[in-house]
């Protein structure tokens, strides 16, 4: 019974990685579509919604079934609380790669950025998929060192997002007021992926210690960068 039980943790674990690749999958697409303006993937990328809600009842399903047939405790009621939480931030993050191929799906045939930008959305793109991969690794591994690291990632985001507002309200943009606006839209998507796979690893720090606050536990890694 007890190893059954325990088979069932694994799954839900394993029920979250394949869901953070699959937004990971989701993101990239996405960011491909921005760049190329391609209007057939970002209609896939859209399609994908079914599958994300699919996985996310099954995944809070059998949450669920664990917490009311077997009665978890300690460190076994922690990956199911953490996994409850994590299913939510999977979902918003699916759903945000799908709000940028929306963009992308909107303005269609023509580019919703303009070739300045470019390089950041790309950059943008890399980060967030970077985040989701390791967030996911963090989860089944359990690994609160890995999970501490993805904070300094983040921040790489944070700056892309602050400093886009610095270009577009620049003196010499030349490129209109939908495109501004679209541009900091777009910004703000990739920045709360990125806030929801942070809070995502956040929940091993969790499991692991059973404390909620990672800064009490982990001493800050400065410096950590994507290879």
């Amino acid at each position: 019974m007890r190893t059954s039980y325990h088979e069932q943790l694994d799954r839900l674990v394993t029920r979250l990685l394949r869901t953070s690749r699959l937004v990971a999958d989701m993101m990239d697409r996405a960011g491909t579509a921005l760049v190329e303006a391609d209007g057939e993937l970002a209609r896939e990328v859209i399609a994908d919604g079914a599958t994300l809600e699919r996985v996310k009842t099954e995944a809070e399903g059998h949450a669920h079934a664990i917490l009311a047939l077997q009665s978890p405790v300690a460190t076994d009621l922690r990956v199911v609380l953490a996994a409850i939480h994590a299913v939510g931030d999977l979902d918003r993050m699916g759903r945000l790669a799908i709000h940028v191929a929306e963009a992308v799906q909107r303005r269609y045939p023509a580019r919703v950025v303009p070739h300045v930008l470019v390089p950041r959305f790309v950059e943008m793109g890399r980060i967030a998929v970077w985040l989701a991969v390791m967030a996911g690794q963090a989860v089944q591994s359990r690994d609160a060192v890995l999970a501490r690291t993805l904070i300094s990632v983040d921040d790489d985001m944070d700056d892309l997002h602050r400093t886009l507002f610095t270009v577009i309200d620049y003196q010499n943009w030349a490129h209109g007021t939908t495109k501004a606006v679209d541009a900091a839209l777009l910004s703000r998507y990739y920045e709360r992926f990125a806030d929801h796979a942070v809070s995502l690893a956040k929940q091993t720090t969790f499991v692991v210690t059973g404390c909620p606050k990672w800064t009490d536990v982990v001493p800050a890694q400065g410096g950590a960068r994507i290879a």
